[in-house]
């Protein structure tokens, strides 16, 4: 078959740059990238997966409307999606996803995008692909002021909480092998759940990511009880997943994050999120960008950090 004759088969729903690209670049086996962005170019239509309560990522605010810092990154990329295809309109597709079934959901079809707080790491990287990282984070822990909790060597004989199926769950484990076992380890479906458990003071510390722990105590009923303790346990980077085959969305997405990164956008963005007051109770993080972000924002990039 021609080169011609292939776009005529496309029924010229695919713009003519866009398939020759993917023509020279694509190796055989991966008719799935061209599947998806023909998909939404015919239909108009991309399915996003979102978190639920992933303060300031993706979470629900009291009307029940998916906001955050990375939503809105989210909703940049569509929008020059839709300039790329020439489409007049986008209709969006919201899908909720947790720790437990986002990496499925992307694989089976159900979500051509998510982008919520997924850390990019190798393991990952053989099930999904990955976008240029979106943000920069550390593993830490969250504590009331008057827990006595320190660090993390003051957890043997506590209760800790992580939400399941996390980076942070792997990490906690492994931690606690090296203590003997001696920290008792209580799942929670996701980031609020854990966090009530520890409100209700069920627990004595919440392990996660820092900008999630942050997040959290924004939302809670006294936030001045609650503080981010413990010398990181990891750095690692979020990214937005595709599935592994969808390579010429994902070189979509990653100019669009480039794009953004480079010209300012994304760091008007952070400071949305992260250093001005949010819903749901209007308060502010007053959370610096770190270095490591503010490099990321200068020379973009999509390796993971394990």
């Amino acid at each position: 078959m021609t080169l011609s004759s292939w776009l005529d088969a496309l029924g010229r729903r695919l713009p003519l740059a866009v398939a020759c690209a993917w023509w020279v670049a694509a190796p055989a086996g991966q008719a799935q990238s061209l599947d998806t962005v023909n998909r939404i170019a015919g239909t108009g239509t991309i399915s996003l997966g979102h978190r639920e309560s992933s303060v300031p990522f993706s979470y629900y605010d009291s009307r029940k409307q998916v906001i955050g810092y990375s939503h809105d990154l989210m909703l940049r990329v569509v929008d020059s999606i839709k300039s790329e295809l020439k489409l007049p309109a986008v209709t969006i597709r919201l899908v909720p996803v947790t720790s437990q079934n986002r990496i499925s959901l992307v694989q089976n079809g159900a979500v051509d995008l998510e982008c919520g707080s997924t850390t990019h790491n190798r393991a990952r990287a053989q099930q999904v692909a990955f976008s240029n990282s979106i943000f920069v984070i550390s593993v830490r822990m969250m504590t009331a002021v008057d827990s006595g909790i320190k660090d993390f060597g003051d957890l043997p004989g506590r209760k800790v909480v992580v939400t399941a199926a996390t980076t942070s769950e792997r990490l906690l484990r492994t931690f606690n092998e090296r203590q003997g076992g001696r920290i008792t380890i209580v799942l929670a479906k996701d980031h609020s759940d854990a966090f009530q458990r520890l409100e209700s003071r069920d627990v004595d510390a919440f392990v996660i990511d820092d900008a999630l722990l942050f997040g959290e105590r924004a939302k809670a009923q006294r936030p001045e009880d609650w503080t981010v303790v413990g010398t990181p346990m990891s750095s690692e980077v979020y990214g937005c997943m595709m599935r592994r085959e969808d390579t010429l969305l994902k070189a979509m997405v990653d100019r669009a994050l480039e794009r953004l990164m480079t010209s300012g956008e994304a760091m008007k963005i952070y400071e949305k999120w992260f250093q001005q007051p949010i819903p749901p109770k209007g308060l502010n993080l007053n959370w610096p960008p770190s270095a490591a972000l503010l490099q990321l924002y200068k020379q973009p990039n999509d390796r993971p950090n394990d």
